[in-house]
């Protein structure tokens, strides 16, 4: 509310007027904070780095101001008051090692965000996977870090994790769907800051993702994290995208033919797969982007869906692809979805009209960046199908000029 007013004030050059309160911008370092700490915790590097560093203050400062203008300083620092602010608090949260008597212990034992304690485990066999994204000196979570209420909660997503991790770590498991989905909405905050942090290098972050949460193999459960993200409680949100998805395909193919991108006749039905081929080939046309696709590409279409030919081979074909961004492969009878150079699942024919749908579920669910050839089109899925807004300084021009012309034609 504080942003709206001062970018209301700025069209009328009120914007100084704009002041935070007292008590929200101490709201904002200490929440900033306490998830920079939980973040650096919940990444690999968590072993080393157990409080964010000087220079992750500043940078973290710097987008503060940004994003709150009215906090800036009118030195040539205009991030210094909220970084002095921030290192403060940082230094409050900081708790005091305890000198060591005459004998120290050596090796003091660890655990994993991630495990629970023997207690907590009950019955739980000795040889449960150890698997986890942080190992953390056990002195390191205490009362003056974190309190009772937040170790309770990491106790809680420890308890989910496991669990859930136990559910996938024998040979050829199949989990039942319903509970799974259960211990992925219970878990939901601690698994979000994990894939969400910006520790994960961009080479990695797949592997890695796949490997904490094996679960997300199954398009099915990326869908529902997509209902998640975006939809939150709303049961029917999937079902109602996938109307709009029609909705928005429907209106696709008479706005190629005024294009002359899409050429007549089409087949009526949607839900046929020489449909979905003829929309998905389309669409980067129809919605460009001004960045060219990398030359062994060839086709920006081909960032989103490759047809098979006869005797091609899918995991050559992967293995030379310059994009890790997931793509629909579809040699006429089943199609294969990919991320990176790996296939992670195949989709039955009748399920591959949703399969851009499936697309943009791994890209929420991963926290991807859109590659910059499709850049444009996917944000108007974004925005046209799963309805997620885009800030305004995040709307490209060539985002902003596909949707003008698109809105001038589906409201003729």
């Amino acid at each position: 509310m504080v942003r709206s007013q001062y970018f209301d004030l700025l069209r009328n050059g009120k914007e100084k007027v704009c002041k935070m309160s007292k008590e929200l911008s101490c709201r904002l370092i200490r929440n900033t904070i306490t998830s920079m700490v939980a973040i650096l915790r919940a990444s690999p590097l968590g072993k080393e780095e157990r409080y964010p560093s000087k220079l992750e203050l500043r940078a973290m400062s710097q987008k503060i101001v940004d994003y709150y203008p009215m906090l800036r300083d009118t030195s040539d620092l205009p991030y210094l008051t909220i970084y002095s602010k921030m290192y403060k608090r940082l230094q409050n949260m900081k708790s005091p090692r305890k000198r060591q008597g005459p004998k120290p212990q050596r090796g003091s034992a660890k655990r994993s965000l991630f495990e629970t304690s023997t207690e907590e485990e009950g019955t739980a066999s000795s040889s449960a996977s150890t698997a986890s994204t942080v190992i953390l000196p056990e002195s390191d979570v205490s009362n003056d870090d974190l309190s009772p209420e937040h170790q309770d909660s990491l106790k809680m997503q420890a308890r989910h994790y496991k669990t859930l991790f136990n559910m996938y770590s024998k040979p050829n498991s199949k989990p039942n769907p319903s509970d799974v989905a259960q211990i992925l909405d219970l878990e939901f905050d601690g698994r979000r800051a994990f894939i969400d942090s910006s520790v994960l290098k961009e080479e990695d972050r797949i592997a890695k993702i796949f490997e904490a949460y094996p679960c997300f193999k199954d398009p099915q459960n990326a869908m529902d994290e997509l209902r998640r993200i975006l939809g939150g409680t709303n049961p029917k949100y999937i079902d109602e995208t996938k109307k709009r998805w029609e909705n928005f395909c429907a209106n696709v193919q008479f706005y190629g033919v005024w294009k002359k991108v899409l050429k007549p006749p089409i087949p009526l039905n949607m839900h046929d797969a020489d449909f979905t081929i003829a929309i998905l080939t389309g669409l980067p046309s129809l919605f460009p982007s001004p960045t060219s696709p990398p030359k062994r590409l060839g086709n920006p279409s081909e960032a989103l869906l490759h047809v098979l030919q006869a005797r091609e081979d899918p995991s050559l074909y992967l293995e030379k692809r310059p994009l890790t961004s997931p793509v629909l492969l579809f040699d006429g009878k089943v199609c294969i979805l990919a991320m990176g150079n790996v296939p992670v699942s195949t989709i039955p024919k009748e399920e591959f009209f949703d399969g851009m749908l499936m697309l943009m579920a791994y890209y929420y669910t991963m926290h991807l960046m859109y590659p910059k050839c499709v850049a444009t089109l996917l944000s108007v899925i974004q925005t046209e199908v799963l309805c997620d807004a885009i800030h305004d300084r995040d709307a490209t021009g060539a985002y902003k000029r596909a949707m003008v012309e698109w809105k001038s034609f589906i409201e003729k």
